[in-house]
């Protein structure tokens, strides 16, 4: 039997999906979950603890592995033959400019990326190699083979994963992101199951690399990941024409084209943007320039849209690659295009191309390249690793308040804390593929009182005051609740709340009247849904509070052992594990 262990190798995001003989996806995790080490820049996706782990649960002993990787064999070459002329020798990197270059990045910061990508690719399939060579000291014989190494181009990762996960038999996917081997966009079309490559953009100009700028020069950190504050702190900016067309330098748009600036310009308007900055704006970050820059991004990602709308007509759309976690555009992006229908997926970014790799290895031994069974469509994001409950058992012999009660009783008592106004932490089954959390490694609350975001935000999160939460909904109950309501099953747009609803649930609408919405259905999420239900019976509203389980600059939680240590050092109110439940 044949299985395909996918590997993303960016230097940053890195994750490993493994897929069955038969195209199954068997488990997809970012590689920040297990080291609990937020995006865990420069590691490795396959640990080997992780893979041991994989191969005894869903390898059966003779099997073959295919190793694939998430970046193209030219440009894998290309890098390599870089590395033979001393070109990302320390001394020779030390020697850039740290200056603003064509891609909105420093010179020399960019060529480290480049460096650190160099021996990612170099060390693919080395942990897995160390699995299975660990595995091998008890019999003497390697449970699996290593079968081949395949190298696949980066944005056609994005695009495999993206539109083979979607629900959809035939679209179109624009990719967008910081880079890839030959620019930062690339378009895509889907039909009878395979994928073809219709443009991919080339130079050094970014529209991802492009935002990360703008979170610089706010007062954030785009190293750190945090292009998601613009997003949130844009609603709180007034428009400022001056910063609007200071920005609008950066990139151009002619004849229906992005056209990217040159150093000097970038550097210039960089310069000039940082001296207007206001003082606290380290501090508090910069609302006016998050709106102008939120306003930008959606203005040159219309123009990519659009050109992919004039190459593969269709319905359907398909967002992937970094930019595709933008949800404020994605929540527009219908009304402002003539596509019908939206699919982003649960990981947009560079972790979901673990699943896009090890998918196209499988295509390609089918020969015709047709993909995926099309029953996987659309893809679960509930792929990542089961928790064990021993430690609640452990604790249960100290703690006479942690019990194990059944999946019915617990959901009841976390509904009735929740209506009484605390704090739940709330863990079932398999982990969310993807940066947010889906009702399966959740902080839960009521979004009714008005004080609900910043009592959780003073008691577990201690993030700013600007970022807003997120609702997650009983689906059947969206079209009530929503404008122009979507099936929105990631987070993964935001949609505009009625009016008249807004004062029902306050702490999950955001400033300008949105909300990131989860659609629930019990098809999907069986335990969280019946949460979901059993808050509503009490409070009549069928939406829970939903952020992600973990404190500010920590990935989600990996372990029981990590929800307990939350539990006990934040103000949650109880934990649920399973079908167990503690209380303080």
């Amino acid at each position: 039997m044949r299985f395909y262990l996918g590997l993303a190798t960016t230097f940053h995001d890195p994750a490993l999906a493994l897929v069955g003989p038969d195209g199954t996806v068997l488990f997809a995790e970012a590689t920040e979950r297990f080291l609990q080490y937020k995006r865990a820049p420069n590691c490795e996706p396959d640990i080997p603890a992780r893979v041991i782990a994989l191969v005894q649960e869903y390898v059966p002993a003779g099997s073959e592995i295919v190793v694939a990787s998430s970046w193209g064999a030219q440009f894998t070459d290309f890098l390599r033959g870089q590395a033979g002329t001393g070109a990302f020798d320390l001394m020779a990197l030390a020697a850039h400019s740290t200056a603003l270059n064509r891609s909105f990045v420093p010179e020399q910061a960019e060529r480290v990326f480049i460096a650190d990508l160099h021996g990612a690719q170099e060390r693919v399939g080395h942990g897995t190699l160390l699995a299975l060579n660990q595995g091998a000291r008890a019999t003497g014989t390697p449970r699996a083979t290593i079968a081949g190494q395949r190298r696949y181009a980066h944005h056609f990762c994005h695009a495999a994963y993206g539109l083979w996960g979607s629900p959809f038999d035939a679209a179109t996917a624009l990719v967008v992101d910081g880079m890839g081997e030959t620019g930062a966009a690339a378009i895509y079309r889907l039909q009878d199951g395979r994928i073809t490559e219709l443009r991919r953009h080339r130079g050094r100009g970014s529209l991802g690399f492009l935002y990360g700028l703008i979170t610089d020069l706010a007062g954030f950190d785009q190293v750190k990941g945090e292009e998601w504050k613009i997003m949130g702190l844009a609603p709180y900016g007034r428009p400022d024409p001056e910063l609007a067309a200071l920005l609008a330098q950066l990139c151009t748009i002619e004849g229906g084209r992005l056209r990217y600036a040159e150093a000097a310009t970038i550097q210039a308007v960089a310069a000039e943007i940082r001296a207007r900055r206001p003082a606290d704006a380290l501090e508090t970050g910069w609302a006016d320039l998050a709106r102008c820059g939120q306003d930008l991004f959606a203005t040159l990602m219309d123009v990519l849209v659009a050109e992919a709308a004039t190459l593969a007509p269709a319905d359907n759309l398909v967002i992937a690659g970094g930019c595709g976690l933008n949800s404020s555009y994605n929540g527009r992006v219908l009304d402002r295009s003539g596509f019908t229908r939206l699919h982003v997926p649960s990981a947009p970014a560079d972790d979901g191309n673990a699943v896009g790799a090890a998918w196209l290895a499988y295509a390609e031994d089918r020969l015709d390249w047709a993909g995926p069974p099309p029953g996987q469509r659309p893809l679960t994001p509930y792929l990542g690793a089961r928790v064990s409950t021993t430690a609640m058992e452990r604790l249960a012999e100290q703690e006479p308040r942690a019990r194990r009660v059944g999946h019915d009783a617990a959901t009841r008592a976390a509904a009735e804390i929740l209506a009484a106004g605390g704090l739940v932490g709330w863990v079932q089954g398999r982990a969310e593929f993807g940066p947010r959390a889906l009702g399966n490694r959740s902080i839960l609350a009521d979004p009714r009182p008005e004080g609900a975001k910043d009592a959780l935000n003073a008691k577990v999160k201690y993030r700013e005051a600007f970022r807003p939460f997120a609702p997650s909904i009983l689906a059947e109950a969206g079209p009530d609740w929503f404008e122009a309501y979507a099936d929105s099953p990631y987070m993964e747009r935001t949609l505009v709340w009625r009016e008249h609803v807004r004062a029902r649930v306050p702490a999950v609408v955001h400033q300008d009247g949105t909300g990131r919405l989860q659609s629930v259905t019990p098809e999907r999420n069986p335990a969280y849904a019946a949460l979901i239900r059993a808050f509503a019976d009490i409070t009549g509203v069928p939406i829970l509070l939903n952020t992600s389980f973990n404190v500010m600059g920590k990935p989600i939680l990996d372990s029981a052992e990590d929800a307990i240590l939350m539990f006990y050092t934040t103000g949650l109110d109880a934990l649920v594990v399973e079908d167990w439940l503690v209380v303080k």
